[in-house]
């Protein structure tokens, strides 16, 4: 009863605009402008892991450290679907792939499709970046999804988690279910046809009631209509247990008037959360994809950046799209890595960052998983 009252709550400071604690729900234009100040990364250092030819494409990194090495879990697309896979730095720059953690499997609603990205991150700018456990376990959410494609038939959020090493790799386990999917009797209308990315949060302050946050982005009817326009929104939903979620108020956290609006990343400056997110297909920018972010105090109300993307398209390896962000500082240096997509479709993982590192090689067939 008092997390259903909780939950109330917040659909109520929702609606009025404020913070719980009292602070404006609207972050003021100065700690905008210093956020994008401290996380802007002028100089594109280039690909850092490379798709093998044009029927392999690596996407949606998330960098992590543990015992004084860093790693990375990304996807990658072969023409059946998305596997999870799990490459090892000792640079942040040069990368090797160490293998599978999330498979294709014979049977089952994912057997198709298990895009990965860790959960329970400290996100602590300049931080750890290690990842915690729950329950003695780590955690992962994922896109799942039964049908063979890019990104094709309905898609779900599932839940996988582990016991073992989080950086040898092996086959993660999974709910048999997904945790949120288009189908859920609560559905909103903005996220009734399909379900993506999602980032999971650990707030032990429990800003929303609950320990863990989840944002992710979906797609559904455009103005509550069975319009078939193509949007996609980010939402929020929030658990106790990470096994089973609800979701949190009616309408998107953060969306726009056209396209895409996703894959949410936190990061915490100060007291500030930071979501660096993408925007595609927006008006005025209909053939683009890019990186920006909006920031809150609450996790609750978000303001939008309004000033110069993140990220653009400029360079030959990324000048159909640069999107989909993981940004971390380390040593006084801001890594801003990004999917990076030319005109061929090919689609692989590069960095931008503060500070002038020089131009890193951009070799083909040299970094990619080899199935």
């Amino acid at each position: 009863m008092v997390k259903q009252l909780f939950i109330l709550l917040c659909a109520a400071l929702l609606a009025l605009g404020s913070c719980a604690d009292g602070r404006p729900a609207v972050v003021p234009e100065d700690v905008m402008q210093s956020i994008y100040e401290e996380v802007k990364t002028p100089y594109k250092y280039g690909l850092v892991m490379v798709p093998e030819g044009p029927d392999k494409k690596l996407d949606c990194p998330t960098v992590f450290r543990c015992r004084g090495r860093w790693y990375m879990t990304y996807i990658a697309y072969d023409g059946r679907g998305y596997e999870t896979w799990l490459a090892q730095s000792d640079s942040l720059l040069d990368w090797t792939t160490l293998g599978r953690i999330m498979p294709f499997t014979p049977y089952g609603w994912d057997a198709n499709q298990k895009a990965g990205y860790l959960a329970l991150q400290d996100y602590t700018w300049g931080g750890s970046y290690a990842v915690q456990q729950h329950a003695g376990k780590h955690w992962m959410s994922y896109i799942g999804g039964s049908d063979k494609g890019y990104e094709t038939g309905q898609l779900a959020v599932g839940v996988a988690y582990t016991s073992d090493s989080l950086t040898a790799p092996h086959e993660w386990k999974r709910l048999p279910a997904p945790v949120l999917s288009p189908v859920d009797a609560d559905v909103r209308w903005w996220e009734n046809r399909k379900h993506y990315k999602s980032t999971v949060i650990w707030d032990k302050e429990k800003l929303t009631g609950y320990p863990f946050v989840m944002f992710y982005n979906a797609n559904g009817d455009t103005t509550g209509s069975s319009r078939l326009r193509w949007f996609e929104r980010i939402g929020m939903a929030v658990s106790d247990n990470m096994t089973t979620w609800k979701r949190l108020g009616r309408e998107p956290v953060l969306a726009h008037s056209h396209g895409i609006t996703g894959d949410a990343v936190i990061q915490k400056i100060g007291d500030v959360f930071v979501m660096f997110y993408f925007g595609a297909f927006w008006e005025g920018h209909e053939r683009e994809a890019f990186n920006s972010f909006a920031c809150s105090y609450d996790l609750l109300h978000w303001t939008d950046w309004t000033g110069a993307f993140l990220i653009t398209p400029s360079e030959k390896y990324d000048n159909l799209y640069a999107h989909k962000s993981f940004v971390l500082k380390h040593n006084g240096v801001v890594y801003h890595f990004y999917n990076a997509v030319d005109e061929q479709q090919n689609r692989g993982i590069a960095v931008a960052t503060s500070k002038d590192l020089g131009k890193s090689p951009l070799r083909f067939n040299s970094a990619s998983p080899k199935p």
